[in-house]
């Protein structure tokens, strides 16, 4: 639910390709499976107890009344951390922050009388961290959406104020210059508003912590070597940062200045298609002209060819000799009968 909330806050379409801040502040609640094993004692205690309050009754009527819960298998919590990041390099952070861990786990048993008992142990840890953070490139991890994937290592330090108390008792862990343990995650940018980033993160943590006390001090029957305890684990996160220093955004070479501010639209150019087909008429009625001149003058190249050749044929008619015979161009007439004398005349 946490994420389809946040994606409610991103842009639609808007790619998520940098996280352009230089310096931001961070908030991150989180949602942690401890690996803490030593709960085996506690629940060992709780079974002890429950089996005394079972003999101390005194007929079937009172062991009736006898009942226990147990604590839960699992360790669960809500830790928070808070921080400060700055991006050194592009797609690449550094952060320190400090965090709070607190789990607390209670049972209530029931004797042969009906009186109620409780009983409890709280896990408490005040982790401080530095990190690093890695945006990987684009073309390594991809979604359609496009956002900005990255890989984070953390190295822990346990602060005063990490301690384990129960019903019976209190133990505080040591706190050791050169830390408590380790943290890798791996992470998804998944939203932006502005200035405004979330961050989706899954990983494993170890923080590591001991004490100069036992835990036979703090539960009955405990074992009563030192003790030692791990309030590491899987863990789910998100992270809400601000960018109170970003680096400016790159403006495109194509855009005037004036074009810069929020809100201005991007020029679109309008191609006037009529324009084109105009031309292309005037281009067709310039060739079609100029067809009919190149036919226009080929026909009145012709003509004057054939002028030539007549006054050529006219001019060789006149010179010929007068003695020259006719042509015989016409068939001759045929004489008239009335005109010819016969023989015998």
């Amino acid at each position: 639910m946490a994420l389809l909330s946040a994606n409610a806050l991103a842009a639609s379409d808007e790619k998520l390709d940098h996280d352009n801040s230089i310096l931001s502040v961070f908030v991150q609640p989180s949602i942690s499976f401890i690996g803490f094993t030593e709960r085996e004692y506690f629940q060992d205690a709780i079974d002890t107890i429950y089996y005394e309050f079972k003999a101390t009754a005194v007929n079937s009527a009172e062991s009736l009344n006898v009942a226990k819960q147990d604590f839960q298998k699992v360790n669960f919590c809500f830790p928070i951390t808070a921080g400060i990041q700055w991006q050194f390099q592009e797609d690449q952070f550094l952060s320190a922050g400090i965090g709070f861990i607190y789990d607390n786990e209670s049972v209530v048993l029931t004797d042969r009388k009906s009186s109620t008992h409780s009983y409890k142990y709280t896990l408490q840890g005040v982790p401080l961290f530095l990190e690093y953070r890695l945006a990987l490139p684009k073309n390594f991890i991809t979604l359609s959406t496009g956002g900005l994937f990255s890989i984070a290592v953390r190295w822990y330090w346990a602060l005063p104020g990490t301690e384990i108390y129960t019903t019976w008792g209190k133990l505080e862990a040591e706190t050791p210059l050169w830390g408590a343990g380790f943290g890798v995650s791996l992470g998804y940018l998944f939203a932006s508003w502005k200035n405004f980033k979330l961050y989706g993160d899954i990983g494993f943590n170890s923080i590591s912590v001991k004490s100069n006390k036992a835990f036979s001090d703090i539960v009955p029957n405990g074992p009563e070597e030192k003790a030692r305890w791990n309030l590491g684990g899987i863990q789910l996160q998100i992270r809400g940062s601000f960018g109170f220093w970003n680096k400016p955004k790159p403006k495109d070479d194509d855009d005037d200045d004036d074009d810069d501010g929020e809100g201005k639209k991007p020029k679109v150019k309008i191609i006037d298609d009529t324009k084109k087909d105009s031309v292309k008429v005037d281009s067709l009625k310039v060739a079609a002209q100029d067809s009919a001149k190149i036919d226009t003058s080929v026909v009145q190249d012709s003509a004057k060819v054939a002028d030539s050749l007549k006054t050529a044929v006219q001019d060789s008619a006149g010179t010929a000799p007068k003695n020259a015979p006719a042509p015989q161009d016409a068939p001759q007439k045929s004489a008239d009968p009335a005109n010819v004398k016969s023989k015998g005349d």
